[in-house]
């Protein structure tokens, strides 16, 4: 099962360690040996409401849909129920696209109110509160103006809920491959049903998202016959085994160094693109050669040690104890020990006070994590019950530590989706693929991807796959400013359709 630090890994900075049961309030799950649950009452009809926005200037009008779409097993039963929220403008040949957040277990709100839908809610900053109002206002970063959006909330996450006992929900959407299976069939049926099939496609996945947008890409690709014209990752949990065996390996340490450095770098106002190069250059360079050389070369390793030190700005002692090797969760501790706080390892300069600071290991959750599931949560309810009008009863779970926990990624999960991409993009030569990170995500590191994606073929053309990144961490759309960078590259690969 997913460790709690492994879990932190995998969220897409949804929630704190609440409960989170993943059914409607009044109904109770089947239990563990199988027997029927209760008859679920039935969740609204679709509804619709006619809102506007302000984008570049301009007064955009669209329609908000608020529906259900069914999961069906192979005897055409209805087994879950798959609630969307979708964006669209009146106007011929609109692109539309798919957006799913990852966890597993998180609803698609974080990238609908915080990153590209037409209104969003202020959350993931320093000194955000819980208690702020959660109040919509119109998100100048939105993708609304050149392109329709329909934000997907997996089973047990949002108001999607299984209409089977948790044994068989176990296998029909907790699981790797079989959670691809349905939610491409999810796309596939919301083209069907709004007659969009011959629309331009594209889809856009989130941290656990980011791990399912190639496998969906591939998956609607090879099997139900729908080709997305191009796939955004967005943090993506991408290359899990990157970070195994760091007693021998060098990738888990090249992996956290440049978001480490990129950190200090923002905290003494010198974080640029270009200082940002040459952390990657040394990182790739002589960081990772001469952790492979190890104790053969001892001048190295002191060389090493003080260039990672400067880097950084942590005690030396700390980086020398380390051995040049920066473990995420002790540095997370390690920089702000002096103040009794902690950083986020979705920012790192995003912090909040350690309530054990003399514990010998973190007791608490997360900074962010801890912080915005209030203001997501009402803000989501709020937008769907009272303004769309979707009249439901049901408990909404931004990020459903029930679905978390029993998840089965098996070998699937560790083999990650570098290979789907790669075949997705071999498939297509006109598919593009674009991976965005904020230099500060110690969750999912940008290096990750670029390591990955320079090992790639460039199959005749090397700008189909590229990587871009951002100041700020996961959530680097909570910056207005690397929000707008995010809008532009988007909108640039959009434009080459």
């Amino acid at each position: 099962m997913i460790r709690r630090a492994t879990l932190a890994a995998l969220l897409l900075a949804a929630t704190s360690l609440v409960h989170v049961p993943a059914f409607a309030d009044g109904d109770k799950p089947a239990d563990k040996a199988g027997k029927e649950q209760p008859a679920l009452k039935d969740l609204p009809p679709d509804a619709h409401v006619k809102q506007s926005t302000h984008v570049d200037g301009k007064t955009l009008s669209y329609t908000v849909t608020v529906g259900t779409l069914p999961v069906r097993d192979d005897n055409g039963k209805t087994i879950a129920d798959v609630v969307f929220t979708a964006y669209t403008v009146d106007g011929k040949d609109r692109p539309v696209t798919f957006a799913m957040n990852g966890g597993p277990g998180a609803a698609s709100v974080y990238l609908n109110l915080g990153a590209i839908g037409p209104k969003r809610v202020r959350f993931g900053l320093q000194d955000d509160s819980s208690s702020d109002p959660a109040t919509l206002v119109d998100n100048p970063g939105t993708w609304l103006d050149f392109t329709d959006l329909v934000f997907i909330d997996p089973v047990g996450t949002g108001f999607s809920r299984s209409r089977v006992p948790e044994a068989e929900a176990k296998k029909q959407f907790y699981e790797t491959e079989a959670d691809i299976h349905y939610l491409s069939r999810v796309v596939y049926d919301w083209l069907l049903h709004n007659r969009r099939m011959n629309s331009r496609k594209y889809l856009v996945g989130e941290s656990y998202g980011g791990f399912r947008g190639p496998r969906v890409t591939h998956y609607l690709q090879t099997q139900l016959g729908v080709a997305m014209n191009g796939v955004v990752l967005v943090s993506p949990y991408l290359n899990p085994t990157m970070n195994d065996n760091g007693d021998v390996s060098p990738m888990p340490w090249m992996m956290t160094l440049p978001s480490i450095a990129a950190a200090h770098l923002e905290r003494e106002h010198k974080l640029t693109a270009q200082s940002m190069h040459d952390v990657i250059e040394y990182t790739r360079g002589e960081y990772a050669t001469t952790l492979m050389r190890g104790r053969t070369d001892p001048e190295g390793t002191e060389r090493m040690i003080q260039k990672v030190t400067q880097m950084t700005g942590l005690d030396p002692v700390f980086v020398r104890r380390a051995g040049g090797r920066l473990e995420t969760q002790a540095f997370l501790r390690e920089v702000y020990r002096a103040e009794g706080k902690l950083g986020s390892r979705y920012d790192s300069n995003v912090t909040s006070f350690d309530p054990f600071p003399f514990d010998p290991t973190q007791r608490n959750n997360d900074p962010i994590l801890d912080s915005i599931i209030a203001p997501t949560t009402t803000a989501m309810v709020d937008f769907v019950t009272r303004i769309v009008g979707w009249k439901v009863d049901a408990r909404y779970n931004a990020l459903s530590y029930d679905v978390n926990k029993l998840w089965d990624g098996g070998d699937e999960l560790r083999k990650g989706s570098v290979e789907q991409l790669r075949e997705a993009v071999a498939i297509d030569p006109k598919l593009r693929v674009l991976i965005v990170h904020g230099w500060d995500d110690l969750s999912c590191p940008f290096m990750g991807s670029v390591l990955t994606v320079d090992q790639m073929p460039e199959m005749n053309d090397a700008t189909r796959v590229q990587v871009k990144e951002y100041p700020g961490g996961h959530m680097f759309y909570s910056r207005p400013d690397s929000q707008q960078a995010m809008r532009d590259d988007v909108r640039a690969m959009y434009s080459r359709h």
